[in-house]
């Protein structure tokens, strides 16, 4: 599976979309100005969060399709902003607004050509992409925060490909971080390691689940697979979704993913 191919992300970025407002519409309007996981975000600025953003990528298919720019956000101030005040809006408002976003992606991805999925765009960060990885980018927003919104959505409810897909992309990110830590990753439940650091310095401990960490010089993969740890759960410490303790020993501090 790749970040690029959508025939693979738009099915996982409409199933994704589902998930995510299922478990909105499960949460009482009480409950929306209710804590999130996130800190100093409630579940309102989660939900709002997640509209702008589908927003922010109709804006990406649109520089594709037409050729002029269109940033995702004006600044991040601008974004904090709208966030801000969106999470205002009434229950009602707010999960109307967050499916109907997600609609108006789906259709402005749906009407891109294929020469014009192969546009240059750039993502929030200024990075230049290509505009096949714009359902990859909402794919990761709506899997993740519906997990953030904290009313027991997690992680594991991703699709197994997906989370290696996101074990892919997250491990790339981090060892691009200042301060990362140089590790193998080793689920149980898979028969391939990750890596994060340095490319080209000596692994410390296998990262593997509940127990002890392992030389990764003396860890062949049959034995780091015999020890508890769903990929999942590695995904949720690299994304700051899950303690270290669902992890081997006392793993190091790792730089913020996003």
């Amino acid at each position: 599976m790749s970040r690029n191919d959508t025939s693979e992300t738009l099915p996982w970025m409409r199933a994704g979309t589902e998930h995510l407002l299922a478990v909105v519409d499960g949460i009482p309007d009480g409950d929306l100005t209710a804590p999130s996981a996130l800190p100093g975000w409630t579940r309102a600025h989660v939900v709002a969060h997640v509209a702008r953003n589908a927003e922010a990528l109709v804006r990406l298919a649109t520089w594709a399709r037409t050729g002029t720019e269109q940033p995702m956000y004006p600044s991040p101030e601008a974004r904090d902003a709208e966030i801000e005040e969106t999470s205002g809006r009434s229950p009602e408002v707010l999960r109307a607004e967050l499916a109907a976003t997600a609609r108006e992606l789906d259709e402005a991805l749906g009407a891109l050509t294929p020469g014009q999925w192969e546009a240059t765009i750039r993502n929030a960060q200024g990075r230049e992409i290509l505009a096949t990885e714009i359902p990859f980018l909402r794919i990761r927003e709506v899997w993740v925060h519906a997990a953030d919104l904290d009313t027991g959505a997690s992680l594991a409810d991703l699709p197994a490909e997906l989370v290696d897909l996101m074990l892919d992309d997250v491990t790339a990110t981090l060892s691009g971080r200042a301060g990362c830590p140089t590790l193998l990753l080793a689920p149980t439940d898979r028969e391939r390691v990750w890596r994060i650091g340095d490319p080209g310095a000596t692994p410390a401990p296998v990262v593997s689940g509940p127990g002890e960490s392992i030389p990764a010089e003396s860890a062949p993969l049959g034995e780091v697979e015999t020890q508890k740890a769903p990929a999942a759960d590695l995904l949720g410490w690299l994304t700051g979704r899950a303690p270290a303790s669902v992890l081997a020993g006392t793993p190091p501090e790792l730089p913020r993913w996003l």
